[in-house]
C-alpha cells in the first residue's frame, strides 16, 4: 500500500510540471486570437506566481488543518478547474481570471508534497520525483504543439490537460486512507500553525531563503537567456543556440534522475555542495572565450547538471535541519521564496543586459551561486547538524 503511494506522489509530480510549460509554448498562437500584447504573458505569469506564493505561504495551516492528501487532492482540483478555465476562455481577462486558482493550487501542492516526501521517503525518491516534473513540464509543449499542428487550438490544448488533472483529482480523493496509514495518524501536525515572523526566527531559516532564492534565480535566468547570450555574445547559429538552452533543462532532468541512484549514500549537504561546484565548472565554461563553440555549450548542459542535486536535497534536508514539526512551515515559506526568486530575477537580468549587455549573463550566474555556496555554508553552521 505504501508502494501505492508513493507511485501516486510521482504521477502527481508529472501532474504539478504538467501546466508549467503550456503557456509559454501556447502563447504565439494565443496572443493572435486574442488580439493581446506579448507582454500579456508575463502579466498572466505574474499572477499566477502570486497565488503560488500566496499559497505556499499558508501550506502550513492548510496541511495542519486538513492533512497532505486532501490539500494535494484539492490543490490538483484547482489546478485542474483553473485549465479548464483557460480552455473555455475567449478573452484575456477570463485568462487573469483563471490565473489565480492556478496559482493558488500550485503553490500549495509544490509545498505539501515536498514536505510529505522529505518527511516519509529517502533521498533518492526526493530527486526522482523532482525529475518526474522535469517529465511533466517538457511533456506538455508536446500535447500542446499536437494540438496547434493539427488544427484543433490551444482552447483543446489546454482542454486535453486539464482532462488529466480531473481524473488524477478523482484518484487523490480516492486515495485519501493511504495518506493518512502512510503518515501514521492524522496529517498536518500538532499544535498551532507558525506565523511568519516565527519562521523568520528560527535559527538558520535567515540562511536558508536566500539560498533558495538564489537557486531559482539561477535555473530560471540560466535557462530563459541561454539562447540570447549565445547568439549575441558567442555568435552561434540561433537553431544551435535554441538546442542547447532545451538541453539545460535537459541536464536539471536527466541529472536528477542520476542523483537519485547516489542521494542515499551522500548527505543532503554533500550533494548541494557537490551541485553548486558542478553549476561553477559550467559558468567557468561558458564565459570562457577559449576554445571552440562546443565547450561554451557543452557548459550550460553542465550548469543544468549541476543545479539538479541543489533543489531536492535543500527539501530534504529541512526536517533534520530545523525538526519535523516546523518543516510544513519552513517548507512553504522556501518555496515562497524560491517562486520570487524565479519570478522576478530573470527580469532584472534582462533590465541589467538592456543597459550592460547580454554578456554580463555568466557573471551575472556567477555572483549568485558564490553568494548561494556563502548562505548554504552559513545554513550548516548555523544548524549544527552532523553530516
Amino acid at each position: 500500500m505504501i508502494g501505492l503511494l508513493l507511485v501516486l506522489i510521482y504521477i502527481a509530480f508529472i501532474s504539478l510540471g504538467l501546466p508549467d510549460s503550456l503557456l509559454g509554448s501556447a502563447w504565439p498562437v494565443m496572443r493572435a486570437e486574442l488580439d493581446a500584447p506579448l507582454y500579456f504573458a508575463g502579466i498572466i505569469t505574474m499572477i499566477i506566481a502570486g497565488g503560488t506564493i500566496v499559497s505556499s505561504l499558508l501550506s502550513d495551516r492548510l496541511t495542519r488543518k486538513m492533512g497532505a492528501g486532501l490539500v494535494t487532492a484539492v490543490s490538483v482540483a484547482l489546478t485542474a478547474a483553473a485549465l479548464f478555465g483557460f480552455s473555455v476562455s475567449s478573452a484575456v481577462w477570463t485568462l487573469c481570471l483563471f490565473a489565480v486558482p492556478y496559482g493558488l493550487g500550485a503553490g500549495a501542492v509544490d509545498a505539501a508534497l515536498n514536505n510529505y516526501v522529505a518527511l516519509h521517503y529517502a533521498a533518492r525518491h526526493m530527486s526522482w520525483l523532482h525529475c518526474f516534473w522535469g517529465v511533466g513540464a517538457s511533456v506538455s509543449p508536446y500535447i500542446m504543439g499536437h494540438y496547434l499542428t493539427n488544427g484543433f487550438g490551444w482552447n483543446r490544448g489546454y482542454g486535453a490537460v486539464a482532462v488529466i488533472q480531473i481524473a488524477l483529482t478523482a484518484v487523490l480523493f480516492f486515495s485519501l486512507p493511504l495518506w493518512k496509514k502512510r503518515a501514521g495518524g492524522p496529517a498536518g501536525g500538532d499544535g498551532p500553525p507558525l506565523k511568519l515572523p516565527q519562521i523568520l526566527r528560527i535559527r538558520g531559516v535567515k540562511f536558508v531563503l536566500p539560498a533558495f532564492f538564489c537557486y531559482c534565480a539561477i535555473e530560471t535566468t540560466a535557462g530563459l537567456w541561454a539562447s540570447s547570450y549565445l547568439v549575441s555574445v558567442r555568435g552561434v547559429g540561433a537553431g544551435t543556440a535554441a538546442r542547447y538552452a532545451s538541453f539545460f533543462f535537459l541536464g536539471v532532468t536527466a541529472g536528477r534522475f542520476l542523483c537519485g541512484f547516489i542521494a542515499n549514500k551522500l548527505s543532503d549537504f554533500t550533494m548541494i555542495r557537490a551541485g553548486i561546484a558542478v553549476i561553477f565548472l559550467g559558468i567557468a565554461a561558458v564565459w570562457l572565450p577559449v576554445g571552440p563553440d562546443r565547450v561554451c555549450l557543452y557548459g550550460l548542459v553542465v550548469v543544468g547538471l549541476g543545479c539538479a542535486p541543489v533543489y531536492p536535497a535543500i527539501i530534504h534536508a529541512t526536517p533534520a535541519n530545523f525538526g519535523a514539526d516546523k518543516s510544513q512551515a519552513i517548507i512553504g515559506v522556501q518555496m515562497a521564496s524560491a517562486y520570487v526568486g524565479s519570478t522576478f530575477m530573470p527580469p532584472l537580468f534582462g533590465l541589467a543586459a538592456s543597459r550592460a549587455g547580454v554578456g554580463l549573463y555568466p557573471l551575472f550566474l556567477l555572483v549568485i551561486a558564490g553568494l548561494m555556496l556563502f548562505m548554504i555554508e552559513a545554513l550548516k553552521k548555523a544548524v549544527d547538524v552532523v553530516y
